[in-house]
């Protein structure tokens, strides 16, 4: 007979009331009841094969066979990734779950589940014959709900039903047969001579599922009551008793009135067993739910720092540590109960926040982005951009992260114009050329065929280049603050372009081959807000590039270190290379400077870097403290998040003209809004004094913004055009477009 049918016949029997109301006629029932018990108990104790023969019809050899011991697998736990000072950011979870000992469980609590599921629990076995049979007569005679199986037959099958991975192990562990039934019934006898009463009731209210989201007893506490498990009411802990049950009938922010309906079952239960008095019950009966909800929202859409979020989410899948594979990583984030340090700072973070936001809108035609990174130990402090995470792309949302190297979100990086001229004064000034070097820079120049050789050693084509901040002679001082092309062409050559492609490298800069051109000064390579940010972060060092370290370390479930995170850090110039290129870019800073004239100053000391590509698709602002590097950019997209240009787009209903699109007057400001917060978090510092103090001069006019005299057309997905490679003989033909600053 199936298991379905006996257990209805059995259920039948109990409802069918009886012809008189003798003692005989109960007697009767009972027996017949007794007779059916004894079929459960032959179950048990007959061998599988046997039972199989007996019930081929309903049930499959492999089920029986399956073993009959229980592994003790943790249950998933859910992670929690915190920010620098503690501060929650976000949860990771397959199941909502954070496992509690039993002692840090209220006696309320376990008091009610008890008395609702299985009041017999510590006088049973796994079996509870008699609870069984009782309850059967009691849920079809007078209509009180009590449990038919054990706390322990309950706790198998769910436990089963967890593990399941398998198509095997999952249709053994949901179908409707009498095999499966035995099973859990044997597994159920074998767990208990292995655990205590206390051990499997510990387990149990751990791996229960209370509704919306809430697995295990400390989820649902802190989601319907927001206290922890130890701190439940008799009136809360009826309510939660009461969902195991049927979570999603009773879920009492669903269906309150149900859900009430159930708490006041459980209510009277307990005074019926007298583990409250009738006169509690009823003033208990009489009040409200009295929820107090707290979310627990999975991953990083709603996490105030959504974008910093996904990208440590990223970083952590490529880490050997938490498994072999990227399907092991992620499925030990989601059920490892993980506890995740990082390095991001909430108040700079809520800086940068508001500061894309303001400047650019979620729908408008371009991405803001911001990334901040700290000098010194490369903690990466916050990344935030102006479309937010989500999937509704009419709203703007995107799950494309625009602040960091395409490995870790999926975008392609846009082109940072003259920010790569500090690359060119690095390797210049590497190679012991002064900052006085001066160079006649007209407005426009044609270098010849072999001028510059790439790290191969092979020539380079022939390459027009022109101004757009003026022309005259130019030091390095004059001729990097006020960002002049031709200035940089010709101190390129002078530095090596290798020189310079090897310095940008070694300052995280990814670099392809074909990028090694000679309008590689004036930044022909696609990079994000990250890298630049950590780039810069080398000079406000001293001369140490630092890796960005988004995490400092992972703890398991235990507490106990999983992945410590150690700073990476390399000497890329000297202190002396770096305080004479972080007292140039100090001018864009000071009054006169770029920035200054478009209200970038700060109280404290700070240097930045200018750029704005050719056909106005990216603007650039690079600026940094002794403790802090900030890279700014604005970009214009279109409707598949390709790079555009941003003339003629809107940003927060102002249309951008070509004259307004430069990194100082339109990428800047939106700078500026976030580290004229951001400087009264710093202690402040100063930066060192440069070796040499060059004067600033130069002979010449020119504009006062990187803007360009005249729009370009480019291709759409290259913003900036490279200068043509040679054949290797220095021979080339075409022309690469400068950049305009």
């Amino acid at each position: 007979m199936p298991w379905d049918d006996l257990t209805d016949n059995v259920r039948r029997i109990a409802q069918t009331p009886p012809p008189t109301s003798s003692r005989a006629s109960l007697v009767g029932t009972m027996i017949v009841l007794a007779v059916a018990a004894g079929v459960l108990v032959a179950a048990v104790v007959i061998p599988g094969t046997a039972f199989v023969a007996a019930t081929a019809n309903d049930v499959t050899r492999d089920v029986v066979e399956l073993p009959l011991e229980l592994d003790d697998v943790p249950n998933p736990q859910t992670t929690r990734l915190y920010a620098s000072d503690g501060t929650l950011l976000a949860y990771f979870y397959e199941e909502n779950r954070q496992d509690v000992p039993l002692d840090q469980i209220a006696g309320t609590m376990q008091n009610a589940i008890i008395s609702i599921e299985d009041n017999r629990f510590y006088e049973h076995g796994a079996l509870d014959l008699k609870g069984t049979l009782r309850a059967l007569v009691n849920n079809a005679s007078d209509g009180q709900t009590q449990g038919g199986s054990t706390i322990t037959q309950q706790l198998v099958k769910l436990t089963l039903v967890q593990q399941a991975t398998t198509k095997e192990q999952i249709r053994a562990a949901t179908a409707k047969s009498t095999a499966r039934k035995v099973r859990e019934l044997k597994l159920a006898i074998n767990y208990e001579e292995s655990h205590t009463k206390k051990e499997i009731l510990e387990r149990y209210l751990n791996i229960a599922y209370f509704g919306d989201s809430a697995y295990g007893i400390n989820a649902a506490a802190y989601h319907y009551f927001s206290v922890s498990p130890d701190q439940l009411t008799v009136k809360q802990a009826a309510t939660l008793a009461g969902l195991v049950k049927n979570p999603e009938e009773f879920n009492p922010r669903v269906y309150p009135e149900r859900a009430l309906q159930r708490r006041n079952t459980v209510l009277q239960v307990l005074a019926t067993q007298g583990k409250i008095t009738q006169s509690q019950a009823d003033e208990l009966i009489a009040s409200p739910l009295d929820l107090k909800l707290t979310r627990f929202p999975n991953g990083c859409v709603e996490s105030v720092a959504a974008f910093s979020c996904d990208y440590i989410r990223q970083y952590l899948l490529d880490e050997e540590a938490l498994g072999a594979t990227v399907q092991e990583r992620q499925a030990r984030l989601e059920r490892g109960g993980l506890t995740i340090k990082s390095n991001i700072d909430v108040r700079m973070q809520k800086a940068i926040n508001k500061a894309v936001k303001n400047r650019v809108g979620a729908k408008d035609k371009a991405i803001g982005s911001l990334a901040l990174v700290e000098p010194g130990t490369g903690n990466v402090r916050g990344i935030a951009q102006s479309k937010p995470m989500g999937r509704d792309k009419k709203a703007g949302q995107t799950y494309l992260n625009f602040s960091v190297p395409a490995k870790y979100g999926q975008s392609g990086g846009f082109q940072a114009g003259s920010t790569f001229k500090y690359f060119t004064a690095i390797a210049a000034l590497k190679d012991g050329i002064p900052p006085s070097k001066s160079y006649r820079s007209p407005q426009t120049m044609k270098i010849p065929t072999g001028t510059y050789y790439d790290c191969e050693g092979r020539g380079t084509g022939t390459w027009d280049v022109k101004n757009s901040t003026g022309s005259g002679t130019f030091n390095m001082v004059t001729g990097l603050r006020r960002s002049v092309n031709t200035y940089f062409a010709q101190l390129e050559k002078d530095a090596g372009l290798c020189n310079t492609v090897k310095a940008a490298e070694s300052m995280g800069i990814t670099v392809p081959e074909t990028n090694q051109v000679p309008s590689f000064t004036l930044g022909v390579t696609s990079v994000s807000t990250l890298d630049m940010a950590a780039a810069y972060a080398a000079a406000a060092s001293g001369g140490e590039y630092c890796a960005p370290r988004p995490v400092n370390e992972v703890l398991d479930a235990n507490g106990e270190s999983l992945k410590k995170y150690p700073e990476q850090c390399e000497r890329v110039m000297s202190k002396d290379v770096a305080a004479q290129v972080n007292d140039i870019l100090r001018g864009l800073q000071q009054p006169g400077g770029f920035g200054f004239q478009n209200g970038t100053g700060l109280g404290i000391d700070s240097a930045a870097k200018t750029g704005t590509t050719n056909s106005s698709q990216a603007v650039w602002y690079v600026g940094y403290t002794p403790e802090l590097a900030a890279a700014s950019m604005i970009a214009g997209v279109n409707s598949k998040d390709n790079p555009a240009s941003l003339v003629g787009v809107t940003l927060k209903g102002a249309p951008v003209s070509f004259s307004q699109a430069g990194g100082s007057s339109l990428s800047g400001p939106m700078w500026k809004d976030a580290m004229g917060t951001i400087q009264d978090y710093l202690s402040p510092e100063r930066f060192d004094p440069p070796p040499r103090r060059q004067a600033a001069r130069s002979t010449g006019g020119g504009n006062d913004d990187d803007r360009a005299d005249a729009p370009t057309t480019t291709r759409r997905d290259t913003e900036q055009q490279p200068a043509p490679r040679g054949n290797g003989n220095g021979n080339g033909n075409g022309n690469g477009n400068g950049d305009r600053d």
